[in-house]
């Protein structure tokens, strides 16, 4: 169903215009007896989401799967008015904002997103949006190497619980300019990033700390203990975070005593559907001292000759370089749509709306931990916090539980061992705010009864 925008004022205002006091008088000429005058057997209202998840349930011919999965790609209660605005024509079939002249909605409402990120991540600026998350965290290493000239090493410490496609992205950018990633390990315990490790660094020229927010098991890291490591030894700090995260958590640029100088990350659980290899857009936010060496597009706010406010590219003009060698990015493609979408997104659930939706995501992965963990022989792998992801460790192999959980049509999440080897049996499960505690009753029974069968075939 289309999302109508109008208020009541909106609705008085256009029937005062017209010459008529109720829309009803617009139907005048239907005979009195064609006429219903209520409706009989419609129940009470119900939620929008309420209304998607009953949709849902009767459109079994599609049979969607019972949706656990996460691992960078989540799924979350879009409103309908996300998408019903995003695929308006002014939006919808916009390229870029190149002649501002022409461009001013789509740049004001890039300004906005703009001053939303900024706001979330406690920075100072951001950028247009990315390509992805993965190669936002590549851009952001080049540009701490750029930016970080009392550094001379190009060394860059990345923590092995960074999401290895992330991993695999950054390695793959950077690998041919002189910079080299050194991995410092997670402790087997808690997930988290072991600090001790840090310490063989102690006296060695480090260029930029990557500090992941929660990190690819779900777990927080001990942010502030890293931020303030990072800024002690002159190294920049690159956070690469969970947007719908900060709803519920500090904001990188208060980490520590300093925070971090450089935020990036995935924005598709901002109001963008899960979809097989997207888009989805990476975000970018950084001090307001880095600017120039932020890549891809920038919208500013500035006046015309006539001191009437508007909106332009800033700083500079295209993405593209003449001198590749001093261009601020390696691909700067920008997701003008799917931010149109986040922007939308942000603007109507708020900070209040995030908060509730992040504390729900945080609330749903306590409760399925808790309740997996009745199951004999699961428990779970790590000790520290989590959001909205968590590992559990399984007595069987968690490959063959995944395929046996398909048989009752859910997607029970990811097989760590396909990235870690030595967690074997390790299963990460992802709920979300669109989990309720019957899903979570479903899936923690199938899971009890798949564990069974697999015991018995051992």
């Amino acid at each position: 169903m289309p999302f109508i925008p109008h208020t009541t004022n909106d609705i008085a205002t256009m029937l005062q215009a017209i010459g008529v006091d109720s829309i009803e008088q617009l139907f005048d000429e239907i005979p009195g007896k064609l006429r219903c005058e209520r409706l009989v057997g419609i129940p009470d209202a119900i939620s929008e989401h309420e209304v998607g998840r009953l949709m849902s349930s009767q459109a079994e011919k599609d049979r969607v799967a019972l949706n656990f999965l996460g691992a960078g790609a989540y799924e979350h209660h879009i409103p309908a008015a996300v998408w019903e605005l995003t695929t308006r024509g002014e939006f919808y079939s916009a390229y870029t904002p190149y002649q501002a002249e022409a461009s001013q909605g789509t740049l004001q409402l890039i300004y906005e997103y703009q001053t939303m990120m900024a706001s979330l991540t406690g920075m100072e600026v951001s950028n247009a949006s990315l390509y992805d998350g993965a190669s936002a965290l590549a851009e952001a290493v080049l540009m701490a190497v750029r930016v970080n000239r009392k550094s001379k090493s190009g060394r860059v410490l990345i923590p092995c619980s960074v999401h290895p496609h992330y991993a695999a992205v950054v390695k793959a950018i950077t690998v041919s300019q002189g910079i080299e990633l050194i991995e410092i390990p997670f402790k087997p315990t808690s997930g988290r990033t072991d600090l001790d490790a840090l310490r063989a660094y102690a006296e060695t020229d480090i260029t930029a700390v990557i500090i992941p927010q929660p990190n690819v098991f779900g777990v927080l890291e001990p942010v502030d203990e890293l931020a303030d490591w990072a800024n002690e030894k002159d190294a920049l700090g690159i956070a690469v975070v969970n947007p719908t995260s900060l709803g519920l958590l500090k904001s990188p640029g208060n980490w520590g005593r300093e925070g971090v100088a450089i935020v990036c990350g995935e924005g598709q659980s901002l109001g963008v559907p899960l979809s097989s290899g997207g888009p989805y857009f990476g975000f970018m936010t950084c001090r307001q001292e880095h600017v120039r060496q932020l890549p891809g597009r920038l919208v500013g706010k500035t006046v015309d000759i006539e001191g009437t406010p508007g909106f332009t590219l800033t700083l500079q003009a295209r993405e593209q370089h003449i001198r590749r060698s001093r261009a601020t990015s390696n691909i700067c493609t920008n997701q003008g749509l799917m931010v149109t979408a986040a922007t939308i997104y942000m603007s109507l659930i708020g900070p209040k709306g995030l908060r509730r939706v992040a504390s729900v995501c945080a609330a749903n992965t306590k409760n399925l931990a808790a309740a997996a963990s009745t199951i004999d022989g699961v428990e779970l792998k790590f000790s520290a916090s989590q959001f909205h992801e968590v590992v559990l460790q399984l007595p069987v192999s968690a490959a063959t539980v995944i395929e046996g959980l398909k048989r009752h049509g859910i997607s029970a999440g990811v097989a760590v061992s396909r990235w870690f080897p030595d967690l074997s049996n390790c299963l990460l499960v992802c709920v979300t705010e669109t989990k309720s505690d019957d899903d979570i009753e479903v899936f923690v029974n199938a899971l009890r009864e798949e564990i069974a069968v697999a015991e018995k075939e051992q």
